[in-house]
């Protein structure tokens, strides 16, 4: 598992596929806050979505890489509250 002094700012955050989920805007106390705005993968949120660093599984090769593929990453987003993201659809 991956520690906040491994977490850099603008890191890729990949499935456990290799597949882009987003970008790192910077650490929040033991929460990554991603960037809300990543056109790589198409996100253009309102607002700021969170993983836990439980959600890492490691870094390697400057990235952030997941403990679930990119199709399930989704689910592991949290709100700035701690809960977790309504997807619709």
């Amino acid at each position: 598992m991956a520690t906040a002094s491994d977490i850099q700012n603008g890191m890729e955050i990949v499935g456990a596929d290799g597949v882009h989920v987003g970008v790192v805007d910077h650490m929040d106390g033991q929460r990554i806050k991603m960037k809300r705005k990543d056109p790589a993968h198409g996100q253009h949120d309102s607002h700021h979505h969170y993983l836990s660093l439980s959600a890492i599984a490691s870094t390697d090769g400057g990235k952030l890489w997941l403990s679930a593929d990119a199709a399930n990453a989704r689910q592991l987003f949290e709100e700035e509250d701690g809960t977790p993201v309504e997807h619709n659809g």
